[in-house]
């Protein structure tokens, strides 16, 4: 049984029934080609065969290629800034929530440029005792046709903020197909395929400018508060790189060839630090990790699946 004081700070009724605003939001060929340098596109070669045409058309700046990760960016993309904010009955320190997974549908390639709209729900609640999980679904379609472009699952723990439970059964709830989101344990056997990737000192400074202002990734103090000795990338820009390097490396270069995305977060990365992704086929499904190369510590996991095994294979 919870206390009073923890079980006022969430109230799952008023959580799972909350009714978000639909808004929309204009993406241009300059956002994607700003996303894609934060995400590393063409930081080792300017000419990188594989990766210039994220940023940059020969025909001027009208079809530059999207990468499927810039679909992370779409559920921050409210007038609140923020995917949590005025939720009523939820009540947390946003200095202790942590992103812990991320699920992406792309439902067809991103034009280079376009104007979207944001369907959001809550699509899960758990009391886990110490925290509160919480999962917001955020459909994106084409403002001016209604087709569906993606869908994005984020899974968020608030720390301190669980016990809420109003009996001894810990209160869980989902709205999403059973086993629509499936992890993939990393295999034992030597990976099909590895890429070491470098990000910059000032990486997660070239990140925020996609829209993720969070000080923690750019404030030392900030840092200091949270445990830091100094700013750390934004999670999702470090699933950008992995994502990035199974394209180059399983895809020929070919961001299209992308179904689906998972990313568990394990560990933070220091702007500055060299990230090596390890790749696993199995059938349609590319299981991943990535580790930081100077500490051999591994801070992300997932899978990718694709819409066909590459015939290059």
């Amino acid at each position: 049984m919870a206390s009073s004081s923890s079980a006022a700070r969430i109230d799952p009724e008023l959580v799972i029934s909350h009714k978000f605003l639909e808004e929309s939001f204009s993406y241009s060929e300059r956002d994607a080609a700003i996303y894609a340098l934060g995400v590393g596109a063409c930081a080792g070669d300017a000419v990188d065969e594989k990766e210039l045409k994220y940023v940059y058309h020969r025909d001027g700046q009208r079809s530059i290629e999207v990468l499927p990760t810039f679909a992370a960016l779409f559920p921050f993309k409210n007038s609140k800034g923020f995917i949590l904010a005025d939720v009523p009955g939820l009540e947390f320190d946003p200095k202790l929530l942590l992103h812990g997974q991320q699920y992406i549908e792309i439902y067809k390639p991103f034009p280079s440029s376009c104007s979207v709209k944001n369907k959001v729900t809550v699509a899960g609640l758990h009391d886990k005792g110490k925290a509160a999980i919480i999962e917001i679904e955020t459909t994106s379609y084409i403002e001016e046709s209604g087709e569906a472009l993606c869908m994005n699952r984020n899974t968020l723990y608030l720390r301190g903020s669980g016990g809420f439970s109003k009996s001894s059964k810990p209160y869980s709830y989902a709205n999403y197909p059973a086993g629509q989101v499936s992890s993939s344990s990393v295999p034992k056997n030597e990976p099909f395929a590895i890429y070491e990737d470098h990000t910059h000192q000032s990486q997660a400074l070239l990140y925020r400018l996609s829209g993720d202002y969070n000080p923690l990734h750019s404030d030392p103090v900030v840092a200091r508060i949270a445990g830091f000795n100094r700013p750390i990338l934004h999670g999702l820009c470090t699933l950008g790189f992995a994502v990035r390097a199974i394209i180059r490396s399983i895809c020929n270069g070919d961001p299209t060839a992308v179904r689906s995305i998972f990313g568990r977060f394990l560990l933070h990365v220091f702007p500055g630090e060299s990230l090596i992704t390890e790749m696993w086929i199995e059938g349609p499904k590319v299981i991943y990790q990535t580790k930081v190369k100077e500490r051999n510590k591994a801070v992300l996991s997932g899978y990718v699946m694709l819409k066909h095994i590459p015939s290059s294979l």
